[in-house]
């Protein structure tokens, strides 16, 4: 799945216009990667941990030549699946059914004295 179908789901899922799904996706992704080039980490509870790891300067060889190089220590990006994805990822486990916001949330129910007139 790449970018523009991760959008498509997201909106027909939610019901939301897929520019406001993009815009929302690439805030997300823009928050994520600002915190890991801080050295912070990022948890998405069931989801995984994104977070910066340092890789140490080593001797590598060039495939070529065979010579030598020294390639020097760096940050690189990391993540850590959390126990929830690997369980559905393995079948041990099934997905959690989405359902919207506005399924989730109960009907409103009004409780001023004209609604309760109204009733009587």
């Amino acid at each position: 799945m790449n970018r523009a179908e991760l959008i498509s789901e997201i909106a027909e899922l939610t019901g939301q216009p897929k520019t406001e799904v993009g815009m929302t996706l690439t805030c997300l992704l823009h928050s994520v990667t600002s915190a890991l080039s801080k050295g912070e980490k990022v948890t998405l509870v069931g989801f995984g941990t994104f977070e910066r790891r340092n890789r140490q300067a080593r001797t590598g060889r060039n495939p070529r030549t065979l010579a030598p190089l020294r390639i020097p220590s760096s940050r690189v990006p990391a993540f850590r699946a959390g126990q929830e994805l690997k369980d559905v990822v393995d079948g041990r486990s099934k997905m959690k059914s989405f359902q919207t916001a506005k399924a989730k949330s109960p009907a409103k129910k009004t409780t001023s004295k004209a609604a309760k007139a109204k009733k009587r």
